[in-house]
Parts: C-alpha cells; sequence; structure tokens
C-alpha cells in the first residue's frame, strides 16, 4: 500500500481518503500529524470513520484531528479552526479529504489569515 500524497508547501501535504492502516505509513513517511477534513459518513457506510482513524493515527504516534468540513462551503470560522491546527500541531502534517481539494482549500484560505 503507498500513500498518495500531494505536496502543498514544504511542511503540508493532502490525500484523498486515507484508511486506518494508512496512518501507520503516513508515520513512516516522517508526518508528524493528521488532519481529517471529512465529515463521517459522506462517502457512504464503506467510509472509515474519524474515530477509527484516531485510533490508528494515535497508536502510529500521530497526533490527529477531526476538522469535518462541507465538500462545497468552507465557512469563515473553518478556515480560521483550520489555520489554528496548522500553527499548533507538529509538522510535517498530512491532511486529507474525498479528493484532497477541500484539504487544499482550507490550506489556500487559512494562509493569507
Amino acid at each position: 500500500m503507498s500513500l498518495p500524497t500531494q505536496t502543498i508547501a514544504p511542511d503540508f501535504c493532502v490525500s484523498p481518503q486515507l484508511q486506518p492502516e494508512a496512518m501507520a505509513l503516513a508515520a513512516q513517511a516522517g508526518f508528524r500529524s493528521v488532519i481529517n477534513n471529512r465529515p463521517d459518513f459522506e462517502g457512504g457506510p464503506d467510509q472509515p470513520t474519524h474515530s477509527q482513524i484516531e485510533a490508528a493515527a494515535r497508536a502510529a504516534g500521530l497526533e490527529y484531528r477531526h476538522l469535518p468540513v462541507s465538500g462545497s462551503y468552507q465557512s469563515p470560522e473553518e478556515i480560521a479552526q483550520f489555520h489554528q491546527l496548522l500553527n499548533s500541531l507538529p509538522k510535517p502534517i498530512l491532511a486529507f479529504c474525498r479528493s484532497g481539494a477541500r484539504s487544499t482549500r482550507l490550506y489556500t484560505a487559512a494562509s493569507v489569515l
């Protein structure tokens, strides 16, 4: 299993939906934190829940935060929360959503705050 990441900044990458077992790969790749931007069950009942991913992330020694946001709209409050996570979590950070696009949009919007 490989970790499909896209580098957005030197200390920030995004990925499409990750499975719990990918958390060990993220840690092996050098990531120190994971942000999950996907609401539970957005993709149906087969999507892993944030609690399953959190347990795997913590077992792999990663910091984990769940900031679920809509794929079509990220509020100023959500962008501010993402900004706070970027400034407080150990880097490098890996964020994911369904495709990686909303995590990228959050990063871009939070970077100018």
